[in-house]
C-alpha cells in the first residue's frame, strides 16, 4: 500500500478536525495562532543510512534532513528533540562520543538546541527527531498555480553518488569519492534562503525522495501538470565529470532522493526577484520547468525540446 493510501485510509479522519494537521498533506504541522511548526521523522539503518561505521557522520545527514522538513516552508528550525533505539554495539562510549560532538557542531551551524528525546534498547538501530521552530506563516504544499515557474535550490544527484561509492557500486579516484561521500552525509541546505522563502513561493517542499516524485507530491491534490525540462536541473562540476567519465545519461541520477534542496514554484513575475536574491545571498537558484494545465498528464519531462522516458522518478513508500 503507497503510503499516501495508507494516510487516507487510516488516519485523515483522526485528524481532519484539527486544520494545524493540514490534512497530514504536507511536511510539518502548522499552528498559526501559537505560531508552532513541527515535523517528525524516522531513520532506521540499512534503510535510510547504510551503517554505523561512521556515527558522527550519519548522525550529521539525519538532522539535516529532519531540519530541512521547516527549511522548505520558510521556517528557522529552533528545537529538535532526538529518540533513538539500538544497543551497546552501537552505542559505545567512542561512538556517543563522536555523536556528541556533531551534535554540537551541527547545533552551532544551524542555531538549534537539543531539548530532549529517549533511548531504548533494541537489536535495530533506528532514530526519531522531532524538529520545533516559530513562525507567522509557511509555504504550503499544494498551493501551485497555473503558469508558476518551477525552481530547485542548489545541485541534484551527488549525494546518489555518494551513495553508490558507499555501496561499491561506483569506483572513482580519491578526491571524487571523498567528494560525493561528503555531500552523501552532509547535504548543503539552502539556509541563507529561508526568510526570502515566504516572499516568492506560492508552494514548496524539500527534494527527499527524488525531483520527480517529489514535484508530484507538491501538486498531489491538484488538478495542475508539470513540465520539466532535464538539460536545466542544475548539477555539480564533479557530477558532469562523472556523466562524462562513465558514460552516463543524467535523467538516470538526478531523482533519487537525499538532494535536501527546496522544490518551489514561482509566479512569472517574482523571477527578476529571485536572480536579484541569487546574487545578494550568493545562492544557486535554477528555474527548471513550469505548472501546466491536467490536460498533459502525466508530467513531460522534456530533453532537447522532446519528451523522454524516465524509469527513476524516485522512491515512493510502500507498505
Amino acid at each position: 500500500m503507497h503510503e499516501f493510501d495508507l494516510i487516507n485510509k487510516y488516519f485523515f479522519h483522526l485528524s481532519k478536525k484539527n486544520p494545524s494537521s493540514l490534512n497530514l498533506n504536507d511536511d510539518v504541522f502548522f499552528d498559526k495562532s501559537q505560531k508552532l511548526v513541527v515535523s517528525v521523522d524516522t531513520y532506521i539503518q540499512g534503510k535510510h543510512f547504510l551503517n554505523f561505521n561512521r556515527p558522527e557522520l550519519v548522525i550529521k545527514k539525519i538532522l539535516r534532513s529532519s531540519i530541512s522538513d521547516l527549511v522548505c516552508k520558510g521556517v528557522y528550525p529552533k528545537y529538535y528533540f532526538i529518540s533513538a533505539s539500538g544497543n551497546k554495539l552501537n552505542f559505545t562510549k567512542l561512538n556517543l562520543s563522536k555523536i556528541s560532538k556533531s551534535l554540537k557542531e551541527e547545533q552551532k551551524k544551524y542555531k538549534i538546541f537539543l531539548s530532549g528525546g529517549d533511548t531504548v534498547n533494541s537489536n535495530k538501530l533506528s532514530f526519531s527527531i522531532t524538529t520545533v521552530g516559530k513562525a507567522n506563516s509557511i509555504v504550503f504544499r499544494n498551493k501551485a498555480k497555473l503558469n508558476d515557474d518551477i525552481y530547485v535550490t542548489g545541485n541534484l544527484g551527488d549525494s546518489f553518488i555518494g551513495l553508490k561509492v558507499l555501496q561499491k557500486k561506483l569506483f572513482l579516484n580519491k578526491s571524487l569519492s571523498n567528494y560525493f561521500i561528503d555531500k552523501y552525509y552532509k547535504p548543503d541546505l539552502p539556509y541563507v534562503f529561508i526568510s526570502s522563502l515566504n516572499n516568492i513561493a506560492n508552494t514548496s517542499m524539500d527534494i527527499s525522495d527524488g525531483l520527480f516524485s517529489d514535484i508530484e507530491k507538491l501538486i498531489n491534490k491538484q488538478k495542475l501538470s508539470y513540465e520539466i525540462d532535464i538539460d536545466k536541473i542544475p548539477i555539480s562540476r564533479n557530477l558532469l565529470k562523472i556523466l562524462n567519465l562513465k558514460k552516463l545519461k543524467k535523467e538516470n541520477l538526478i531523482s533519487n532522493g537525499d538532494d535536501y534542496q527546496i522544490l518551489f514554484t514561482a509566479d512569472k513575475r517574482k523571477n527578476r526577484i529571485i536572480q536579484m536574491l541569487v546574487k545578494k545571498l550568493q545562492i544557486k537558484i535554477t528555474k527548471i520547468g513550469n505548472i501546466t494545465n491536467q490536460s498533459k498528464m502525466p508530467g513531460l519531462i522534456l530533453k532537447k525540446g522532446r519528451k523522454i522516458r524516465v524509469n527513476q522518478k524516485g522512491y515512493y513508500h510502500q507498505f
